[in-house]
């Protein structure tokens, strides 16, 4: 069957996003250093885009001041009659550039007294990551250069944690010198770094290295000759546990532990009490993510009984039109495509500044909305939040909900509760004491305060955790309790039992 092409016709609707809208979406999502770096870099690629100097006025700008002045409204006139037929003339730039150019736009700014400024302690140093803790402990050794290689090897497979799970064979494959046995060697020299456990295999052996360290220690001197010998006796306890009875230690199941090594549960309690001071991965303290420099988008200040949002635009470039291109434009001497590129440049900058100022306008409103609803919990704190939802908020405003999602999305707030992040104040509702609405977070904070005052022996299950909260008169299932003690990271009753 041979295959013929045909024209068909076909009707449908499409919802097209124009370069303009498309940047005004990405625009109101930006947080307010994003913004920053968004501004700059098309600085350098719009020539027509200048950032103003607050504190300096040029020359230039006072004589094109005066010229201004001294137009009359009827050479005004007469120069846009003599102004060939364009629909680019069309566009009202007497009052862009009464707003953007002359004496030029400036978005508002806070001054110091409205927001605070980063302290000093919010510019820290790069911590050592565990590669160069270890390399650093290695430039004390003279080290021959095949070991070196297999050093660079081992160390370049180190896991976040500080393990080592591939083989030395496997190892020994990445380069042609290296053998299993010289593998063995540098992966030998790296576990007697700096932390102990590093580099081991797996948990055993992690926790097997830390036990040995401890053994070789010098035995404590006080309490006399007993003393030595009981934690001696201890330290053999515990590493027996780890060598031989790991699937039992990792339950805690202090009864069986006693019964398979045919020992006191006493006797058993301090040899748990030493694993525990174990670091089962010793190389995440290393590993600290970088500290993350918050710089609230906008705040919520009290001014006489009266809240206000303000926000915060400190840093931000101001935005305003040159000056030299609206002459050239003018000129009849400049060439058809100079005039056609400088067009097209005004048409992205003044699409640039309105999207700026509409995501101003939509982020002030979204605050005012969450201030004037969540006012309890700026006065009396944390319990006063209430339920609120994107929906409900877009909805007042007038807009579309994910235009609230955007406006909200990575932005903070600094409140005289401490620095939120807006997204915070939106949460569902349960049906709580006396039938009115508890936010999520809060009930969150309630299952999170039981689990924590039970009894490590009987913990609480789910069932008793959803029956404790209805007797507060909080409407939950059981299936909701375990929903939220896992978005929380909360391990089930069974693994919180400490078995006696």
């Amino acid at each position: 069957m041979l295959l013929q092409p045909k024209l068909n016709l076909r009707v449908a609707q499409r919802q097209i996003l124009t370069p303009g809208l498309v940047q005004m979406v990405s625009v109101l999502a930006l947080n307010k250093l994003e913004l920053s770096d968004m501004i700059h870099a098309e600085i350098a690629s719009n020539p027509v885009l200048e950032e103003i100097d607050e504190s300096t006025i040029t020359h230039e700008e006072l004589a094109g001041r005066e010229a201004e002045r001294e137009m009359s409204a009827e050479q005004r006139t007469a120069e846009n009659e003599r102004a060939d037929a364009d629909p680019f003339n069309e566009i009202d730039f007497g009052a862009y550039f009464h707003d953007y150019l002359d004496p030029g736009f400036r978005t508002g700014t806070v001054s110091a007294e409205d927001v605070d400024a980063p302290s000093i302690e919010s510019f820290l140093a790069k911590p050592a990551n565990l590669d160069d803790h270890l390399r650093w402990q290695l430039t004390s050794k003279r080290i021959e250069e095949p070991l070196r290689a297999a050093l660079d090897v081992v160390l370049g497979n180190l896991e976040h944690d500080g393990y080592l799970p591939t083989e030395d064979d496997e190892l020994a494959r990445q380069l042609p010198q290296l053998t299993p046995q010289l593998v063995a060697e540098a992966r030998s020299l790296v576990q007697s770094l700096d932390p102990v456990g590093i580099a081991a295999r797996n948990l055993q052996e992690c926790l097997l290295l830390q036990l040995k360290a401890l053994v070789a220690a010098p035995s404590p001197r006080s309490g006399g000759e007993e003393a030595r010998t009981q934690h001696d006796a201890t330290m053999a306890l515990a590493c027996t546990m780890v060598e031989q009875h790991l699937p039992l230690l990792q339950r805690r199941d202090l009864r069986d532990l006693s019964r398979a090594l045919r020992a006191e549960p006493e006797a058993v309690q301090q040899g748990l009490d030493v694993i525990r001071t174990l670091d089962p991965k010793p190389g995440l303290r290393y590993q600290a993510a970088e500290v993350r420099l918050i710089e609230p988008d906008v705040a919520f200040v009290k001014r006489n009984d009266q809240w206000t949002v303000v926000l915060n635009d400190e840093n931000v470039p101001s935005l305003r039109l040159n000056q030299s291109y609206r002459r050239m434009m003018r000129e009849k001497r400049t060439e058809t495509e100079v005039r056609e590129y400088v067009k097209e440049r005004y048409r992205s900058a003044l699409q640039l500044m309105r999207n700026i100022e509409q995501r101003k306008n939509t982020i002030v409103r979204t605050c005012e909305v969450i201030l004037r609803r969540q006012e309890p919990f700026f006065e009396k704190g944390a319990d006063w939040l209430r339920p609120m939802m994107i929906k409900e908020l877009a909805e007042e405003i007038g807009v579309h909900s994910s235009t609230i999602s955007r406006a909200v999305a990575n932005k903070y707030v600094h409140t005289p509760q401490g620095v939120f992040e807006l997204r915070y104040f939106f949460s569902e509702a349960v049906n709580g004491p006396e039938g009115a609405d508890l936010p999520l977070p809060l009930l969150k904070k309630r299952v999170k305060k039981l689990i924590d005052d039970e009894n490590p022996l009987k913990p609480l299950t789910d069932d008793v955790l959803a029956s404790e909260l209805q007797r507060q008169g909080i409407q939950v299932t059981r299936r909701t309790v375990a929903k939220y003690r896992e978005d929380m990271n909360i391990p089930s009753t069974h693994e919180r039992r400490r078995r006696g």
